[in-house]
């Protein structure tokens, strides 16, 4: 059976976008530390992944790779898939509320001009996509405690996380992974992810490149746009034939126990 291995993708979008660089600016964990992998939590990871053999020393299955990129200092990738949505139809139900109370007793002396303006900020301000590459759906601006951001301090949102659009280089030339984007239900991974499956009958360390989407928020007159910004990072695979261990027990070479 094949084992699904992680690797998390983080990365401090606001600083990349500045130095237009993922070095130094990206952050890459997986699951197999305790496997061999070396440099986790930094931009040089070697992910350890260990055949899978059978007694014969022929390849008994694959390995699974699943990439999952995230974004420090945004909204946590754990609310569900709708939060941004239900936040902005909030704001326009509670601005429409002070609007209805205005306009039922208006304060006395109060300044109308003002008032509307007021509620017209709290609004929110909206955000367009550019419309090329593979783009931002339109929607209100939140910052990270997700509330709405209005345009004259849209220095304060939060950026959308970071998108994986495509995985090349020597793991790939030399036919080590065959990754590939794939859509399912998950709530955390926006419905998209990369995945790979890994020939584990070529030990060897392979290096691979990463080309990620940022987003950067630019105004062009009075229009808010999310600026699209491809970046690139490497990583590296190092395939073993050490034979894979079980996690709960922590058991090493020979049979499992059998009831």
């Amino acid at each position: 059976m094949s084992q699904q291995l992680a690797i998390i993708v983080l990365v401090d979008v606001g600083n990349a976008l500045d130095s237009r660089t993922l070095e130094d600016n990206t952050y890459l964990f997986d699951n197999m530390k305790l496997q061999g992998s070396e440099g986790e939590g930094t931009g040089d990871l070697v992910t350890a992944i260990n055949g899978s053999y059978w007694s014969d020393g022929s390849q008994a299955s694959e390995q699974v790779l699943n990439w999952l990129p995230y974004s420090l200092g945004s909204i946590p990738p754990t609310v569900p898939r709708g939060y941004e949505a239900d936040r902005a139809r909030q704001s326009d139900l509670e601005a429409l509320a002070d609007l209805s109370a205005l306009a039922n007793r208006p304060p006395e002396g109060a300044d109308m001009g003002s008032q509307l303006h007021e509620i017209h900020r709290s609004v929110g301000a909206r955000v367009k996509s550019t419309g090329h590459g593979q783009g931002r759906p339109g929607g209100k601006i939140l910052d990270v405690t997700g509330s709405v951001v209005t345009s004259d301090n849209a220095a304060a949102h939060s950026y959308p996380a970071p998108v994986i659009t495509d995985i090349y280089g020597e793991a790939v030339d030399e036919k080590i992974i065959y990754p590939a984007e794939y859509g399912s239900p998950d709530l955390v991974t926006d419905g998209w992810y990369w995945s790979a499956t890994v020939d584990t009958s070529k030990p060897g360390t392979y290096g691979y490149t990463m080309r990620i989407q940022l987003h950067s928020l630019v105004r062009k007159g009075e229009e808010l746009l999310w600026d699209p910004v491809n970046l690139t990072c490497q990583s590296r695979l190092r395939i073993t034939r050490e034979p894979k261990r079980n996690a709960f027990t922590k058991a090493g070479m020979g049979m499992l126990p059998l009831p």
